[in-house]
C-alpha cells in the first residue's frame, strides 16, 4: 500500500484526535537528527498538576507521551514527515 501524503495541519489533527490510541510519528529533531518515535496523547503519569510555562501551540509543538523513553516529549509539527496512526501511512508535506 502507498503512503498518502498530508499537510501538516491534517497531521497535527490526526494526532489530536487520536484518543489516546498509540501513533508513530517520525520528525527531525532541533539538532538535525532523525528521530522516530512511538506515543500517546493523555497520558497523565508525571504530571505534578504545576502546568506549563509556556503553550506549546504557539510555537507549533504538541506534548505527547513517549512510550520508548518512558517520558513526556515534544513534537515540533513544522519538521514532521511521516505518521502511522490508525492503521494507516502518511507522509507528511508542507
Amino acid at each position: 500500500m502507498a503512503d498518502q501524503t498530508i499537510g501538516v495541519s491534517k497531521a497535527r489533527e490526526l494526532m489530536e484526535k487520536s484518543n489516546g490510541a498509540f501513533f508513530g510519528v517520525a520528525f527531525i529533531k532541533k539538532n538535525g537528527d532523525y528521530r522516530e518515535m512511538n506515543c500517546r496523547l493523555g497520558v497523565s503519569k508525571g504530571v505534578n498538576g504545576t502546568g506549563r510555562s509556556f503553550e506549546p501551540s504557539a510555537y507549533d509543538l504538541l506534548g505527547v507521551f513517549d512510550v520508548q523513553k518512558d517520558a513526556h516529549r515534544m513534537i515540533n509539527l513544522r519538521t514532521v514527515v511521516a505518521l502511522n496512526i490508525g492503521g494507516e501511512s502518511y507522509k507528511v508535506g508542507a
